[in-house]
């Protein structure tokens, strides 16, 4: 009979020999067929694509030999060595399939894996914490999701460690603190949350620390102050609150710092000075107070200073004028008062220079005119008096120059002239004086020139090279007929002024011509028939003149006008027959002339009509019944004054219940408030179709079937501000706008009367596979254009400019025939601007830019915008897989616009296009070059971020 203890110990050793010989097998390195088995069965996993794209994986003897695989050894005993892979690299290969796929047990000798720029979904799996010997985890720019696996601070080796542009989401575990090697960490871009944990602050050896573009909260913590190695620490667009810890002056070798587009407060820390090496100071778009400390001064190798968009006090400090390396300095929209130190004139590296709306005071210092690299100067909308200082003619290389809206006296210099690259030259709202240089008529790049809301005087400018010319609400008492024009005119506003004479027939001329406003002037004899040939025309304002004579029929031909105002004349004779043509006609005034016969039942073709004036005239016959037809008529003004015999014909009871009922300068009448009350059964949630941040949205369908979206602002700061936004935007009128009908602002509840659009969100359609399919390519082309067309109104045409800072496919709504409406202003973000500010206007300009890309993909662009900034995507991979590949002229047009998306998307908001270039870059006559393969021509984005 065995011992009892041989009994009991038998088991045990087996269990042991075998845990031994498993411990002994893992250390063994795997073997380079079982490695080769292991990517061979993950490829297997992978789409038909991805596997043609690694058709060179094949022979099982010689992997070492595969695209994007590289050998190496690994010891087995002291002189033995066997070869083993050792990195995996794949950038922007277009590979589908998941991650966690792979063998990590097979390939525990890696030292590399870079996958980068593919399109691998899934999460990060625990198992990675396998790759001992990983020194370079770089999966940026995939579809990754899921949370970061704790068990990744076991990689203690791990430099670089890289998973930006992905879906990543939760917190970023403490655990990353044990990385004590990292030299990298890149987590930008993705959908992290909570705060940033304390523990970053002990990976001593860290380089780059990017968390850009996520949703982390809470402050920055302080021992951040202790990475000294850090170069680059971007923690901008997030929702970081607190203040700016003053361990941030420990970090001697930083050259980059941004922490733009979050929400800190308090003030800028003084010792901020001791980054010495710092390039790039980026600070806007936050809420930070105080004075802009002195002390920055002494950072003299910024090259760009950005503070913009804070609530910063006291003047601009003289030190700044030591910063001779800068090329950019941005100040505009804080709350600096004093006057602009001459010591700027110093920075003569500088190239961008804006300190717009803030409330500056003083004048225009002379100094500037040493600047001779500066390209942009905008100090608009603050208070500066006195001169405009000849020396800005010295500014040889500017194009874009902005003074409106200041207190600016005296008259233009006349070496302006010499500004021969100027372009934009904004001069109105000022108290200017004096005659216009003749010679700024002879600067053949400008395009853009506004001199509105002055005291100039003058005979009129030459056109010869403008296209867009502002000179409204001045002085002038030229002849209108000796007024030179120009083929490229496209926009012009002369009213309110002290013209006299006749339009000139060669008007006729400007065929490129979308608005012409003359109002308001002495102007007269005839309307030119000549006119009728400007088939672009948008807006013809001639009212409030002494035009006489007939209306000329020709003006029918113009068959893209939406506004046409004649008003207030002695024009005489019948209304053209010919009107019924305008098929996109909104207004038509032609109220206070001497018109007489019969209301033309032709106009019931304008189907757009909304307001219509004929007050004050000598028509007579029968108002015609056709008028009941105008279904968007909102505005029917007073009849009186004419001589019609017969009753309003019981046609017109089938306008919209909103015109019916007199929608009294468009606030809503008791009546029109009840009916919207019953018909959202007083704003049950079984009606609410939508919810905002100020506001819900509720389907409401009225007796009369009419459908009205209404929207039901939550909350309101003061009823002034409500009154402003709304004056604002019912003054809006463009065809892919939502129309805003009318509005109730009453203690019991303030909402507003949109039109309704039945095709809802287009974020709803893109992500629905039914209706993503009949939004095809030419339909998701019109609408960019239609889009694009509706932001160039709001930012370039509307008399005080509009800013939506909110446009994502959530806010664009679509129709029946899939017609894009922006909507969705937002009460408390829509700003009520008193002149353009171009920069404000760049974040519209990037929102579509983001919003372009979406339309072409289906889905939001994060996923590839950084495999577009490093390695370049092909048009084909980019575009939205539900649907067939678009042919070459189709796919020329699309790379056009994406082209253009990628300008819209410049981290720098001045290299920003206008809305006005996007659709000159994106309306091009050219071709498409037969010789370029459009979908497969690599597409970049301007930024990269590794």
């Amino acid at each position: 009979m065995e011992p009892f203890s041989s009994k009991l110990l038998a088991p045990s050793l087996t269990i042991l020999t075998m845990a031994a010989a498993a411990v002994l097998v893992a250390a063994l390195p795997p073997s380079l067929e079982g490695q080769a088995g292991a990517l061979l069965a993950w490829k297997a996993t992978l789409d038909n694509e991805s596997q043609h794209a690694l058709r060179s994986w094949g022979n099982m003897s010689a992997p070492c030999n595969w695209r994007g695989i590289r050998c190496g050894t690994h010891r087995v005993q002291r002189h033995r060595h066997r070869p083993v892979i050792v990195k995996i690299s794949l950038r922007g290969m277009r590979l589908r399939g998941k991650l966690e796929s792979l063998d990590f047990l097979a390939l525990r000798t890696l030292t590399t894996i870079d996958l980068s720029g593919n399109g691998l979904t899934g999460s990060i799996p625990t198992s990675i914490e396998l790759l001992e010997e990983l020194h370079a985890l770089l999966i940026q720019g995939n579809q990754i999701r899921g949370s970061i696996p704790p068990a990744l601070a076991n990689l203690t080796k791990l430099r670089f460690l890289v998973l930006s542009n992905n879906q990543v989401s939760g917190q970023i575990p403490k655990q990353i603190g044990k990385m004590s090697n990292l030299v990298s960490l890149n987590l930008s871009i993705n959908h992290l949350t909570g705060p940033i944990p304390p523990e970053i602050g002990h990976l001593k050896q860290l380089f780059i620390l990017d968390l850009f573009d996520n949703n982390l909260s809470g402050s920055i913590p302080s021992n951040v102050g202790d990475l000294t190695k850090l170069t680059i620490l971007y923690l901008d667009q997030n929702h970081i609150s607190g203040h700016i810890p003053r361990e941030l002056g420990y970090l001697g070798n930083l050259e980059d710092l941004a922490l733009s587009g979050n929400t800190i407060t308090g003030s800028i820390p003084r010792n901020l000075w001791n980054l010495t090496k710092l390039t790039g100071l980026y600070l806007w778009g936050n809420k930070l107070s105080g004075q802009i400390p002195r002390e920055l001064g002494y950072m003299v190798n910024l090259d760009n200073l950005d503070l913009t968009e804070n609530a910063l006090t006291g003047s601009i400090p003289s030190s700044l004028g030591n910063l001779t390396k800068l090329t950019t300095l941005l100040l505009f929209e804080n709350k600096l008062s004093g006057k602009i130190p001459q010591e700027l004139g110093f920075l003569v590296n500088l190239e961008n220079l804006k300190l717009h709306k803030n409330t500056l005071i003083g004048s225009i210092p002379d100094s500037l005119g040493n600047l001779t690299k500066l390209s942009t100067l905008y100090i608009h909308n603050n208070q500066l008096s006195g001169h405009i200082p000849h020396e800005l003619g010295y500014l040889v290389n500017l194009q874009d120059l902005q003074l409106s809206y200041n207190t600016l006296s005296g008259s233009i210099p006349n070496n302006l002239m010499n500004l021969t690259k100027l372009t934009i030259l904004y001069l109105g709202g000022n108290q200017l004086y004096g005659y216009i240089p003749k010679e700024l008529g002879n600067m053949v790049t400008l395009q853009d020139l506004a001199l509105e809301y002055n005291m100039l005087t003058a005979s009129l400018l030459n056109c010869t090279s403008i296209v867009r010319l502002r000179l409204e609400r001045n002085q002038f008492e030229g002849d209108i007929s000796e007024m030179g024009v120009h083929p490229n005119l496209v926009y012009i506003d002369i009213s309110y002024n002290k013209l006299f004479g006749q339009l000139s027939y060669r008007w006729g001329e400007c065929l490129k011509l979308t608005m012409l406003r003359a109002s308001n002037n002495n102007i007269t004899g005839a309307i030119p028939p000549s006119i009728g040939k400007l088939s672009r025309l948008g807006i013809l304002d001639i009212s409030s003149n002494k035009l006489e004579g007939e209306i000329p029929p020709e003006i029918g031909n113009l068959s893209r006008l939406f506004n046409l105002s004649l008003g207030n004349n002695f024009l005489r004779g019948s209304i053209p027959q010919e009107f019924g043509s305008l098929k996109k006609l909104e207004y038509l005034d032609l109220s206070t002339n001497n018109l007489s016969g019969p209301i033309q039942g032709s106009i019931k073709h304008c189907s757009k009509l909304r307001i219509l004036k004929f007050s004050h005239n000598h028509l007579n016959g029968s108002i015609p019944m056709e008028l009941g037809m105008l279904v968007n008529l909102q505005d029917l003004l007073d009849l009186s004054d004419n001589s019609f015999k017969d009753k309003i014909p019981s046609q017109l009871g089938s306008l919209r219940m909103l015109e019916v009922l007199n929608l009294s300068h468009n606030a809503l009448s008791e009546d029109v408030y009840k009916k919207i009350i019953d018909a959202t059964e007083n704003f049950s949630d079984t009606h609410c179709i939508g919810i905002g941040g100020n506001g819900s949205v509720y389907r409401a369908q009225l007796p009369t079937d009419e459908i009205f979206a209404v929207k039901k602002i939550h909350e309101i700061e003061d009823s002034e501000t409500f009154n402003r936004e709304i004056d604002a935007l019912m003054h809006i009128r463009h065809c892919n706008i939502a129309k805003l009908f009318g509005y109730c602002s009453a203690p019991r509840g303030r909402f507003l009367v949109y039109e309704y659009m039945d095709s809802g969100s287009l974020a709803s359609c893109l992500k629905n596979e039914v209706t993503a399919i009949d939004l095809d390519w030419l339909r998701r082309l019109n609408i960019v254009r239609g889009v694009a067309h509706a932001l160039s109104y709001m930012h370039h045409d509307c008399f005080a400019p509009i800013v939506h800072r909110d446009i994502t496919s959530s806010n664009i709504l679509l129709d029946l025939k899939f017609r894009a409406c922006i909507s969705d202003f937002g009460i408390a973000k829509i700003l009520y601007l008193a002149y353009t500010t171009r920069v404000t206007e760049k974040c519209d300009v990037y929102s579509f830019g983001v919003l372009v890309l979406e339309l072409f993909m289906g889905h939001h662009p994060g996923d590839f915008l950084l495999s577009m900034a490093t390695k370049g995507t092909s048009l084909e991979d980019l575009l939205d897989t539900r649907l067939q590949l678009p042919e070459a002229e189709l796919a020329s047009e699309i790379f056009k616009v994406v082209m253009v998306a990628i300008r819209c998307i410049e981290p720098n908001p001045s290299h920003r296009p206008t809305m006005q270039h996007v659709i000159k870059m994106s309306s091009t006559t050219e071709g498409p070059d037969t010789t370029l393969d459009y979908l497969h021509t690599d597409i970049f984005t301007p930024v990269c971020w590794l």
